[in-house]
């Protein structure tokens, strides 16, 4: 498969939807970066008051796991051909938890700070968790295709 395929005969249909959602987070947090910068320049109250803290914390790890797994969508659209694993089981199971990971872990830390209580953000923070374990299996799925699928390991990657 050439490296500008996307799915079709022998390619996987999960490359075009993680390249597009990659594109869609990054475009996404980049225009919340964009309005955290805006806020910061027109000092409004709520978001620098000191009593804010959360808000503005939270807000900031939104901007920065959002940009950072939108590239990790990208990156991991265009390792998929490199993998193996040729569209088993395997190959939907890290996909689903790179994509569900990747919209949970952000969504999380952006509807904890929207309404915080004293100092603590609300529920919505509880979904970053949720999204940090499913990351975390998917990468542990890909390492486990890369290492299934190396020369002498005698295993078929897409298991």
């Amino acid at each position: 498969m050439m490296a500008g395929e996307t799915g079709g005969k022998g390619g996987s249909p999960w490359v075009r939807l993680h390249l597009t959602l990659g594109w869609c987070l990054l475009t996404l947090f980049l225009f919340l970066g964009i309005a955290l910068e805006a806020m910061h320049a027109l000092k409004l109250g709520w978001y620098l008051d000191l009593a804010n803290e959360t808000r503005r914390l939270l807000f900031r790890l939104a901007h920065a796991h959002g940009v950072l797994l939108g590239l990790v969508n990208i990156c991991f659209a265009l390792s998929i051909p490199h993998l193996g694993l040729r569209g088993g089981r395997r190959e939907a199971w890290i996909s689903r938890c790179v994509l569900l990971g990747s919209m949970l872990l952000p969504a999380g830390f952006l509807l904890g700070g929207i309404v915080v209580w004293g100092g603590d953000p609300n529920p919505g923070v509880f979904l970053s968790p949720i999204g940090a374990l499913l990351l975390a299996a998917g990468g542990l799925g890909i390492v486990r295709s890369l290492f299934a699928g190396a020369p002498g390991s005698g295993r078929d990657p897409g298991e």
